[in-house]
Order: C-alpha cells, then structure tokens, then sequence
C-alpha cells in the first residue's frame, strides 16, 4: 500500500492523502494505551499516513507529550499538525473559554514545540474562533511565527467563510479543518466553494461519524463514562434509530464491494477533491490498515449518488454536539 501525496492550499504544503488523528490516543474514546498508540504512529509512518494531527487540548498536553516520543528519531519523517485556541487553568481546559490572544499564541507555540520535541510546527491551526480577539491578529501573530521559523504553515479550525477571509488577506490559509463526512455535510453550501476559490485544502475531521458509520455502534447511554459518544446527541433516543436507518446505504455498498463500511466512507471523502485530507482517528494499528485501505477503493457514480442522497443535509437527526460546544463553531 502506498498513499498518494495530496497538496493543501497554494503555499506548498504536501500531505499523505489520508492523515492520522491522534486524540483519540489521549481522551475521549475510552482508556488510553500508549503502548499500542506508539505502535499505531509507527506503523502509520511505514505505510506513508504521515500527516499527524493533535492539539494541546488533548489531555490537555498529554496527546502531544505522545507523540513527542513516539516521533523520537523519526520526526522528519511526518507532517506534524497542531492547534492552539482554548483556555486553561491550572492546567485543566476552562470549559469552552477561548483565547487567542497574540500573546497567549506565541506562549502555546512555546509549549507544543517543547511537547513535541521538534523545533517546528508543520501545520498551526487556530482550534476554535475567539470572538474577543479580530482575526486580523491572530493570522498576523501566525505570520511572525512562520516568519521566525517556528510554524511553516497556517490554519483554522471549524471557521465560517467570513473569518476565512479576514485571515488569509493577512497571512495565507493553507488549510481549513472542519467535520465533514456522509454523516456531517454542512460546509457544503458555502464554506467548500470558499476555499476552492481561495486555494486552501480541507481537512475533514471525524470522517466516519466518530465511528457512526463503521457499524460498530452503540447507544450512548451504552458507552462508559467519559466516552465522548454518551454525551452525543445523534446517539441518543430516537435520534439513534434514525441515523442507523440512514446509514444502511453505506453498508450495503460496502457489502457489494467487499469492503468495510468506513472505507466506503472514506472512498466517498477522497472522491470529492485532490484538495480534501481526511484525518480519520484511530489508536490501534488493526484499524489503522483498515482505514488506508480505503485509498484503494473507487466508487462508481451510482454509488455516489445513492450515498449522496441517502444521507443528505436533513437525512441525519440531531445537532453534532450539544448546545454548549455547537456555540464555539463559527458559524
């Protein structure tokens, strides 16, 4: 298996053409394994996945702690992403309190480069829009970090088009990262054309539903606690039942193709652009292989569009998040 390289935005930033999600290796998704996590970065890095994504919020800090060592002697062998945004206190998240301030960006620069053990970071996305502080300043904070070397490129993560615009007329976007997927298609109606016409590339967390649309689903009231999925609201009551009807489709074309259904989902993401980097998330290498399987995997136009259609805007029930994280997305 060899991934092809895929370009995000017009400043020459190369990728894998499917990336690695790693916070799943810290929070959120049930106990953490460092072990097999390290194994999974390492077997990414042999079959070509090295686009590796985290943020200082995972742990907080103890998901780019990993992958500074897991990188140890293999560092300029990967495209290392990272984000800055929220708020903390005593070293613990402040809830959904954001801050980008110009000085506090330069300080969280600091602290991932200590974390991960390099010297520089490949990809810096802004993690969520801080409304107190004009994004004039946070694209021209980035702009002197990636003029001293520290940051090569620069991102946004889950912005509106309005936002988009006011960064890159001060320092160039190379790439928007934002859930998109069968599951969640809401940046199709403006945000998608905008970064087509500026030249930024996309990259789509969450592209199998946090695992939605795998089949290897429960309820959330089924997930232990502090799994993220108890808290989601399209896991829940009616809402689950809907959404499992809607992504029978996804199963049944992976069945014709004898294929699993997340590799359907990711054909279907890869088939949309050489502009689009899915970062699927995963802490074990069996899943792993799976997921980058799916960069051999073509779907005909019958099958897009019967994907297309059966999970269309409006076809999925529920909010992504609850109302309290929903509000940080600009939107």
């Amino acid at each position: 298996m060899t991934l092809d390289t895929r370009k995000l935005g017009q400043q020459g930033l190369a990728v894998s053409a499917l990336g690695l999600g790693c916070m799943g290796m810290s929070q959120s998704y049930g106990p953490a394994d460092e072990v097999e996590s390290i194994a999974t970065i390492h077997r990414a890095i042999e079959l070509g996945c090295t686009f590796l994504d985290t943020a200082e919020v995972y742990g907080p800090f103890l998901n780019e702690a990993l992958l500074g060592r897991a990188l140890k002697g293999r560092r300029d062998q990967v495209v290392l992403a990272t984000k800055f945004g929220f708020r903390f206190e005593n070293g613990k998240q402040a809830g959904t309190d954001r801050d980008s301030r110009p000085e506090t960006i330069r300080a969280a620069v600091e602290g991932s480069l200590r974390r991960l053990g390099t010297d520089h970071i490949d990809l810096l996305y802004q993690h969520r829009v801080d409304p107190a502080v004009p994004m004039e300043e946070v694209a021209g904070m980035v702009g002197e970090l990636v003029r001293a070397g520290k940051v090569r490129y620069f991102g946004l993560s889950e912005v509106g088009v309005a936002n988009i615009r006011r960064a890159h007329a001060v320092h160039p976007v190379s790439a928007v990262q934002s859930e998109y997927s069968l599951w969640e298609r809401n940046l199709e109606a403006d945000v998608i054309p905008v970064l087509r016409e500026l030249g930024i590339g996309l990259v789509p967390f969450s592209p199998l539903g946090r695992g939605f649309l795998t089949g290897a689903v429960l309820r959330a009231e089924d997930y232990p606690e502090g799994d993220f999925r108890r808290g989601d609201p399209r896991y829940q009551g009616a809402n689950y039942d809907a959404n499992v009807a809607a992504a029978r489709s996804v199963h049944e074309i992976a069945e014709a193709l004898q294929a699993k259904p997340g590799q359907v989902a990711l054909a279907w993401l890869l088939q949309k652009g050489e502009d689009l980097v899915p970062i699927p998330g995963t802490k074990r290498r069996t899943y792993l292989e799976e997921n980058l399987a799916a960069a051999d995997l073509r779907l005909d136009a019958t099958q897009v569009a019967r994907l297309d259609a059966a999970l269309a805007p409006g076809k999925v029930a529920g909010p992504r998040y609850n109302a309290k994280v929903m509000a940080t997305v600009d939107r």
